[in-house]
């Protein structure tokens, strides 16, 4: 075999052993669209809601986020007993955006609206997410059911798994804000 030929051969295999690498990153869903999906064709719309964040509220949130959390507050979507979550998350060392809807205090679907790590986008293939369906926080703020990784995404499935999680105790968390104001006339 010519070096030509060699050099070639050594080129395409790098290319094809990446390839998936490259594919992984993107923007598959917009957060436009993400809502457009979760709530498709109500009226009215979806109620766009903010949950205010005070020092308690912000140490809770960085025990799941396993960081400290500087935002004043974290905006959802609700319809009737449905609601709607975005988050950036971080796998590795880039955000990975997720959605989360959630019904009667349940997880009802998970997508990844847009990931840019170079490995782990395995994790936005219905096969992982579909995992989350149906799944609820336990008393002691872990998912109430088992979670499989994927071999090579271990940060990535991670991510997911917190921004699930906060997205369940979030929506408690509105729950009781809503329960706690006091009936407007």
């Amino acid at each position: 075999m010519s070096f030509k030929a060699l050099s070639r051969l050594l080129s395409l295999t790098a290319l094809l052993l990446l390839a998936p690498n490259l594919w992984a990153k993107g923007v598959y869903m917009t957060a436009d669209q993400y809502l457009q999906s979760t709530f498709p064709h109500t009226e009215p719309e979806p109620e766009r809601k903010i949950i205010w964040l005070n020092a308690e509220l912000k140490a809770q949130i960085s025990k799941f986020m396993h960081r400290s959390y500087r935002g004043l507050r974290i905006r959802y979507w609700q319809q009737g007993d449905r609601s709607a979550w975005i988050f950036e998350e971080i796998g590795k060392e880039m955000p990975i955006t997720i959605g989360v809807t959630l019904k009667q205090q349940q997880v009802e679907s998970v997508k990844i609206l847009a990931f840019r790590e170079s490995r782990g986008g395995e994790v936005r293939y219905p096969f992982f997410t579909d995992q989350f369906q149906g799944i609820s926080l336990t008393n002691k703020n872990k998912l109430s059911q088992h979670i499989d990784g994927v071999t090579g995404a271990t940060l990535s499935v991670s991510a997911v798994k917190r921004a699930t999680k906060l997205a369940l105790f979030l929506n408690q968390e509105a729950l009781k804000q809503q329960a706690s104001k006091p009936l407007q006339e």
